[in-house]
């Protein structure tokens, strides 16, 4: 489904992992493509989900996790992540913090965590302050917890995107869904809340 290639011939691991790490990434920011600042910030769901608070928040996270965990800080201070901030500051956009700078920050985060990839070893080890107990960990290990956070998120903006306009798809318009008209996915959606109806 949707196009993408899962095996590599003579690809290490480390880069398997380093490349469904980007598909995460990429697919995060396609659904910021072509909306405006309003909607980027919208809140759609009771929690206040947005799309660019997804993206500041996964920025956020990943630098800590492949910066800070392994002795390379991040470089740039990230004010809604200290201790004295307030609560979810890093699950939305101020209104100083366009949609513009907040995408820059991301791939600047991008950058600085693929020279810790290229840099280490997948058996380097780490220590995730914030896990305490638990904070002693490998590269391999944190990048399979980067791809399961960019992609859960990826996920929530799949979603909140559908609710802001109606676009749908892993990083194109519908490029992962069957190829049908609105008619055929409006039956399709009546017969699902039909069938859901017969548990009310």
């Amino acid at each position: 489904m949707g196009g993408h290639r899962h095996v590599d011939e003579g690809e290490t691991a480390k880069q398997l992992l380093q490349r469904y790490l980007q598909r995460g990434r990429d697919s995060l920011l396609a659904k910021l493509e072509g909306v405006s600042e309003y909607d980027a910030r919208r809140p759609v769901v009771p929690t206040g989900t947005n799309l660019l608070g997804l993206v500041k928040h996964v920025a956020s996270v990943e630098a800590g996790y492949l910066g800070d965990t392994f002795g390379r800080p991040f470089g740039e201070p990230l004010p809604w992540f200290e201790d004295h901030a307030e609560t979810n500051a890093d699950m939305w956009a101020t209104a100083d913090e366009p949609l513009d700078a907040i995408v820059a920050l991301y791939r600047r985060v991008w950058a600085h965590s693929d020279g810790t990839i290229e840099a280490l070893e997948l058996e380097a080890p780490g220590r995730v302050a914030w896990w305490g107990e638990h904070g002693d960990v490998t590269l391999h290990q944190v990048l399979v917890h980067m791809i399961d956070e960019t992609s859960r998120h990826a996920g929530h903006a799949d979603i909140v995107r559908e609710l802001i306009d109606g676009v749908v798809g892993l990083r194109t318009q519908g490029d992962n869904l069957p190829d049908e008209d609105a008619e055929w996915w409006a039956a399709y959606h009546e017969r699902l809340q039909q069938t859901a109806q017969h548990f009310r």
